[in-house]
């Protein structure tokens, strides 16, 4: 599942000065969504590349009796008037997806009808003049108003002022897949806890905060969600010598990485070695936190739809995993793969009786992970037990197959 964060961003924030550092706070931060009125839709346009939904200009579904699926016609009649500011003219621009209940039935400002088959915000999502509604959980029968929402858009937000988890969990057991559950947080800690309940969690967040580190934050806790945590073994070395020279690869990220980060890589695809990040200091050369001296351009390195990659094969522009000592990852833009020819050495592992290795680099500044903690490979031993990744299958382009492969 793909979690996303959504941004409000709609006048309840403030005048357009204060909604505008909202909006870039979130463009700078990466979030998915940004929810704003109507009216608003083109001044996002103008800030930068993010889907908008908008409320849509009246609560009253009958005031959007006439508009067809793009939202053309729904906001033909607003364009040309003046700002709320009582500035120049705004064009209100189609937006990506349209919400009722603000000023409607969803927030309270006009009663629950006692049978929800009367309701004006479920009748207009359900005609298509709408994508989805804005519901503020008030009581069991708005539970019920959202479940009933979520069966009819493709989108329901929902918020609480004295939130709890419960209406949350009810919601998210009732609803299934039927929509794009968005759950309304005003901090990091709620996010999380949004993305977990049930363990299913909700699909999407909505956001109302103007602390651009809590929206850093609150985006960082979708980025975890999506992150893949590894199951890392030890591996002993068997045997370590000099070969000759061959083509190596430096793997530069766009990224600075810790001292505990680095990569996978392997020249047998079911065992991957982690090799450190050069993040230490040394007498030789400065530390490059954005570099993983990898391997020779024959191996694999792990990338973060769980697949593997050639080292020859990467350029400016893909995509690596990073991996911390404890199994943790994350993914990094590769800036440039540098390759030059240098002399290396041969590491063979084993593990239950499986033998697999991979080349590095004879150079002191190379790092693997050891029992130990960080260690050199110019101090590697046998007997020695290295960090890594293994996994009983073979890879085809990439991919794990159920095939018999011998890699040796």
């Amino acid at each position: 599942m793909t979690r996303e964060v959504w941004l409000k961003a709609d006048d309840e924030v403030g005048d357009w000065d204060a909604r505008r550092r909202r909006i870039t706070a979130g463009l700078e931060a990466g979030v998915d969504w940004v929810v704003v009125d109507e009216a608003d839709v083109g001044r996002v346009r103008e800030l930068g590349e993010v889907n908008v939904a908008a409320f849509s200009a009246d609560g009253d579904s009958t005031l959007v009796d006439d508009a067809d699926e793009s939202g053309v016609d729904r906001i033909e009649d607003a364009e040309g008037d003046d700002d709320e500011e009582g500035g120049d003219a705004i064009d209100v621009e189609p937006a990506d997806a349209y919400l009722v209940g603000k000023g409607g039935e969803g927030d309270g400002t006009v009663s629950l009808p006692p049978d929800l088959s009367g309701s004006a915000d479920l009748s207009t999502v359900r005609r298509g003049a709408a994508d989805g509604s804005y519901v503020e959980i008030r009581g069991q029968e708005y539970e019920a108003f959202a479940e009933a929402a979520a069966d009819a858009g493709e989108y329901t937000i929902v918020v609480g002022e004295d939130w709890t988890i419960i209406p949350l969990e009810n919601l998210i057991a009732r609803i299934g897949d039927e929509t794009t559950l968005v759950a309304g947080v005003t901090t990091a800690e709620e996010a999380r806890t949004a993305f977990e309940t049930l363990e299913l969690g909700a699909d999407a967040v909505l956001l109302d905060s103007d602390d651009p580190d809590v929206v850093r934050e609150t985006v960082a806790e979708r980025d975890a969600t999506e992150r893949e945590q590894l199951d890392l073994t030890w591996a002993e070395v068997t045997s370590i010598e000099q070969t000759g020279s061959a083509d190596r690869v430096c793997v530069d990220t766009a990224s600075l990485m810790d001292d505990d980060e680095g990569m996978l890589v392997g020249s047998m695809s079911r065992g991957l070695v982690f090799v450190h990040a050069e993040t230490a200091e040394s007498p030789y050369v400065a530390s490059r936190p954005f570099r993983v001296n990898a391997g020779a351009v024959h191996a694999y390195v792990r990338t973060p739809d769980g697949g593997t990659k050639y080292l020859s094969e990467l350029g400016s522009g893909d995509e690596v995993q990073l991996v911390d000592v404890d199994g943790g990852t994350r993914e990094a833009v590769v800036g440039r793969a540098k390759i030059e020819r240098r002399p290396m050495f041969r590491v063979e592992l084993e593990r239950d009786g499986d033998r697999f290795e991979t080349l590095l680099q004879n150079a002191e500044t190379i790092k693997v992970q050891t029992r130990e903690g960080r260690t050199a490979v110019t101090d590697l031993e046998p007997g020695d037990e290295l960090l890594v990744y293994y996994e009983d299958t073979a890879r085809h382009f990439g991919e794990a197959v159920d095939e018999r492969i011998i890699e040796k």
